[in-house]
């Protein structure tokens, strides 16, 4: 992983630095790169995406038999 370090020069005034760290991070990508890493989510185990599948499956399957017997209110038409 890439930091980025700047060193104070001498008669340089403490806003000037920041403002060229802040350059310098900008520039180097840092930023985005933390935040693709902080918010990416792991894949998925082959199992895992199995088990959802047939949960959903499952699902489908006892609401269907629930709209046949009357129990529960047939899915809208979509306009």
């Amino acid at each position: 992983m890439i930091n980025v370090e700047i060193t104070r020069a001498p008669g340089e005034s403490a806003l000037s630095t920041i403002r060229r760290f802040s350059r310098k991070v900008q520039s180097a990508g840092v930023i985005p790169r933390m935040r693709s890493i902080r918010f990416s989510s792991r894949k998925q185990s082959p199992y895992k995406v199995k088990q959802k599948a047939l949960k959903q499956i499952s699902r489908r399957k006892a609401m269907a038999e629930l709209v046949k017997q009357g129990k529960a209110p047939a899915k809208p038409e979509r306009r």
